[in-house]
């Protein structure tokens, strides 16, 4: 009797970390810290506002400032190699066929590592373009905010999390990659991507469907 108690308290204790781990709602209560919440609510990131404007230094040491993109669609995805969300995604190669089918249409496409240095999936520069190069991925870039100063900016709080900007800086779509928040890679092919038809719109200049939606997966993995 005593063992099977000890027994149930150990898995309880399992479960309510897994659940902090992956439930994206826990996520968006958990978030950083009082400085940083009182940022983001001075500076909403809202669709149909100016995408905020940033500078960041790519994995190959290359500067980027968001507003030199103007005159092109750009999609900005936060990325956490070791998070089981955007593992289901890359394992499965559903986020490179995104990042070529978009990129081969003419947009910009970064990824955007916002771990923090001791953090679960920081990576220095090379461990970044290692990462490419063995996923076989293709953004235009991979930029490295091990701050979080983009991250905390754009309020992104799940790893994937992905925003759609226009040709002329206003950001059209902010949310999920699809509508089935799971590790399992068999969902893909029945759920409702979110990234392609925003994409398509935007290039279109037509107005997004589902422009905002709740994002899923693991939460940014942020420093104090």
């Amino acid at each position: 009797m005593k063992n099977q108690l000890i027994a149930i308290a150990l898995y309880s204790a399992f479960s309510l970390a897994l659940t902090a781990c992956q439930n994206p709602s826990t996520v968006s209560q958990n978030t950083p810290n009082v400085a940083s919440n009182a940022a983001e609510a001075a500076t909403p990131v809202r669709v149909g506002s100016p995408a905020p404007d940033f500078t960041a230094t790519d994995s190959n040491g290359k500067s980027h400032r968001l507003s030199d993109f103007k005159g092109k669609v750009v999609v900005l995805e936060w990325t956490n190699h070791q998070c089981p969300f955007v593992l289901k995604h890359y394992n499965s190669n559903n986020m490179q066929k995104l990042q070529k089918e978009t990129t081969g249409k003419g947009v910009v496409w970064l990824s955007v590592i916002s771990s923090a240095q001791g953090q679960q999936g920081y990576v220095t520069p090379q461990e970044a373009n290692q990462l490419t190069k063995s996923r076989n991925a293709s953004p235009t870039a991979v930029l490295l905010d091990a701050s979080g100063e983009i991250g905390r900016l754009y309020q992104a709080r799940t790893t994937p999390h992905i925003f759609v900007i226009d040709s002329s800086g206003v950001l059209k779509y902010a949310g999920a990659i699809d509508d089935k928040p799971s590790t399992n890679a068999a969902d893909i092919k029945s759920a409702k991507n979110y990234v392609i038809p925003a994409v398509d719109s935007v290039l279109k200049g037509q107005n997004v469907a589902d422009s905002t939606t709740q994002p899923y997966g693991c939460s940014v993995k942020y420093g104090s």
